[in-house]
């Protein structure tokens, strides 16, 4: 079964947010001064539990989703994350499961996510200069380590490794060259993300965007560019790769060129919240409809969410019209 929105977009991708909690304190997603060590985040009995994810998940690989993304805060964080994997992994309709993470702790757990069963793993990297990157994860954490960990699960044999680095003016864009050449050199693909309005506490605004075209004419300086075709509809990186031939890169351009029109994507907090826009302040309670077990009932329940949907934030945002009260970026993992 594949139900449409009121767009007529399919939902084919369904991210999960395992955990709340977070080791980095990246700016633009958990600042410090916000989250310090007297911040609450959910307690053990308020996430969904493995079952609970399995079951919701079944439920929507019924009405058309086949990716699933785990995510954050650091899902690494949550225990026997690898037993979840496997869970999943048995479901018919799934044919991929990626993790995105910030890979602090990811040589720990790479071998076990890999024998469970995990496909793909993005690791979210927004500096290779060792001083830059213990200021952007706020925490005074070591490059090496993630670097470590990265070339570890190269060798362990998962393909296509991506990194997600959130470029930020007057921050990082001196990095775009460095990872470009890092990615080259790794077999890895790099993903420029522009730096997005997600949440109500990282003091946004459009003047600290580097756009998409910036970032090519950066890149472009050193290495010429070709586009690339999408790999599939609804993928949200325009793809370019490098006139070389030696590698690609993709960059997510949710404020200058929007892709709300093919957006596929719906997500769930780890305490069980489903949200069909990345920018949304409101949520769905999933959590008490799949305790009722009543699973008839919640997939309908479900499938009427989508069915129902109209956002199109980004497309809104590009013509001036910003909403406020927006949920967190921690809360379900970008």
């Amino acid at each position: 079964m594949n139900i449409r929105d009121k767009l007529k977009r399919p939902i084919k991708d369904l991210r999960i947010s395992v955990i709340d909690k977070c080791n980095f304190r990246c700016p633009y997603c958990m600042p410090k001064d916000i989250f310090g060590e007297r911040y609450q985040f959910l307690k053990n009995d308020e996430l969904l539990s493995f079952d609970e994810i399995y079951n919701i998940t079944n439920i929507f690989s019924k009405i058309g989703v086949e990716k699933l993304r785990i995510t954050g805060g650091e899902p690494l964080l949550r225990k026997e994350l690898p037993v979840l994997i496997q869970k999943l992994k048995s479901i018919d309709n799934i044919k991929e499961i990626a993790l995105t993470t910030n890979g602090f702790l990811l040589k720990k757990h790479a071998k076990d996510l890999k024998e469970a069963g995990m496909d793909r793993l993005t690791v979210s990297l927004d500096s290779l200069n060792s001083e830059s990157y213990k200021k952007l994860n706020g925490q005074n954490l070591d490059l090496d380590r993630t670097l470590e960990a990265i070339e570890y699960s190269n060798l362990l044999g998962f393909e296509n490794i991506k990194i997600n680095c959130v470029v930020m003016k007057g921050i990082n864009e001196n990095q775009i060259i460095d990872l470009a050449e890092f990615g080259r050199k790794n077999n890895i693909i790099v993903r420029y993300i522009e730096y997005m309005d997600v949440g109500n506490i990282n003091g946004w605004k459009p003047e600290h965007v580097v756009s998409a075209k910036d970032i090519i004419n950066i890149i472009e300086k050193k290495y010429k560019l070709t586009p690339l075709d999408s790999n599939y509809y609804g993928e949200v990186a325009s793809r370019y790769g490098f006139s070389d031939g030696l590698g690609e890169i993709g960059i997510i351009s949710s404020v200058s060129k929007p892709f709300c029109s093919d957006c596929t994507r719906s997500r769930i907090t780890a305490d069980g919240q489903m949200y069909t826009c990345l920018f949304t302040n409101s949520g769905h309670d999933l959590r008490t409809a799949i305790r009722s077990e009543k699973l008839d009932d919640f997939e309908q329940y479900v499938k009427s969410i989508w069915e129902n949907r109209t956002d199109q934030y980004s497309v809104l945002r590009s013509k001036g019209k910003l909403e406020s009260d927006k949920v967190e970026m921690f809360k379900i993992g970008g």
